[in-house]
């Protein structure tokens, strides 16, 4: 406020110093005067901590993996369950941001809903699969996150990304090999789109059929070709072409490629 005074003295000296009987110079001053103060005070509501609310203040510190914050925050009464302005949960951005403490803490909080989902059908465990973020798709299974889910499981978004560890992870805790979409795509099929051979591998290892349409009609094979997918294309190819002259009961040889 002293400030504005000042600018407020400043104006009025110049307009008695430039004549003061000159016409209109002391609506022009009043008008400065007014403009000087509506500028002071757009300032300080530019300021990002001038009106920061606790929300605010949380969904940064989860951005930021500000485990202490994120602390106070919930020993203050926050919602562990709190969502940003765009319906995504908190513990969904710390999946995203790969906010690691903050997730570990939002998880030992008995309060926190696990599969709590954002406005695109996401959870916390989809998020960490897609990163590739083992750490944190082992800590959400052990505190009973569920790997398998309707729809768009885990296991898509880690095959989508070649995230090999996440799938075996996923699988070796019973993730259905051949989950679909809804629109019947498979995790392998995601793979395959993809060109991650190594994952294809490991899907086909853990006993993913090849052979599985979509509802568009779609195998893996066809969507390697459709992606322009070569080495895919070759070892689904390769792979489906022994599954046709291995005898049935038989087991085809275990091969260091998705043949």
């Amino acid at each position: 406020m002293k400030n504005i005074t000042t600018e407020s003295h400043a104006v009025a000296t110049l307009s008695n110093r430039s004549g003061a009987r000159r016409p209109g110079i002391g609506r022009r001053a009043g008008r400065l005067t007014l403009a000087l103060a509506g500028g002071l005070m757009c300032a300080a509501l530019a300021s990002p901590n001038a009106f920061a609310t606790p929300t605010d203040t949380m969904i940064k510190a989860v951005k930021f993996d500000d485990v202490s914050e994120v602390n106070k925050q919930l020993a203050n009464g926050m919602d562990p369950n709190l969502v940003d302005q765009y319906g995504m949960p908190i513990l969904v951005i710390a999946a995203r941001e790969k906010s690691d403490n903050v997730a570990a803490a939002l998880i030992a909080n008995p309060k926190t809903d696990l599969e709590k989902l954002d406005s695109a059908g996401e959870n916390a465990m989809m998020l960490a699969a897609l990163n590739g973020d083992v750490d944190l798709v082992k800590l959400l299974i052990s505190k009973g996150a569920e790997v398998n889910k309707k729809g768009w499981a885990p296991l898509h978004y880690a095959a989508t990304n070649g995230q090999d560890e996440v799938v075996q992870l996923l699988i070796d805790h019973s993730a259905y090999i051949d989950a679909g979409s809804p629109n019947g795509t498979t995790p392998l099929m995601m793979a395959a789109r993809g060109n991650h051979i190594t994952t294809v591998k490991v899907l086909l290892d853990g006993g993913a059929d090849p052979t599985v349409k979509n509802q568009l009609g779609l195998t893996a094979l066809d969507f390697a070709k459709q992606y322009h997918a070569k080495d895919v294309a070759e070892g689904l190819a390769a792979r489906l072409q022994n599954m046709q002259t291995t005898p049935s009961g038989a087991s085809a040889p275990s091969q260091n490629s998705a043949k």
